[in-house]
């Protein structure tokens, strides 16, 4: 996919996050890379093979302190190469894919550990009907 049509699409998946939820972002910018850097792997623990989606990097909401103030925004990264390889299928793979990374990352931004992040993406799978609307 080319990339203005994969930032469009990005936009449209973030458009669709439950509104109560993207009024509760506070202070993170996202940012769309064609592949995580070495550096953004090691810290993860990533092996060779592995496929990095997404990453968020900051201080979650939940540990900010009263003197948190005049601090740079976290950043949620969204990862092109991995999330198009990924995919199993088609475009709407991909955009499912975005959808459930855009989720996972702001899930850390709240303060959710990696465990926490799995079980919540769980539990909205098991849940009957449309899972992003």
């Amino acid at each position: 996919m080319e990339r203005p049509d994969f930032e469009r699409m990005v936009g449209e998946e973030f458009a669709k996050i439950p509104a109560h939820i993207r009024e509760k972002l506070e202070n993170v910018d996202f940012v769309l890379e064609d592949e995580a850097t070495p550096g953004q792997r090691n810290s993860h623990g990533m092996r060779r093979g592995d496929e990095l989606l997404g990453l968020y990097e900051g201080v979650p909401q939940n540990a900010r302190k009263t003197g948190y103030f005049g601090v740079l925004p976290d950043k949620i990264s969204l990862f092109k190469g991995p999330l198009e390889r990924c995919a199993e299928r088609d475009a709407e793979d991909v955009r499912k894919l975005v959808y459930d990374t855009l989720l996972h990352e702001i899930g850390h931004h709240f303060g959710f550990c990696e465990k926490d992040v799995r079980s919540l993406e769980r539990k909205r799978a098991r849940r009957p009907g449309p899972s992003r609307d």
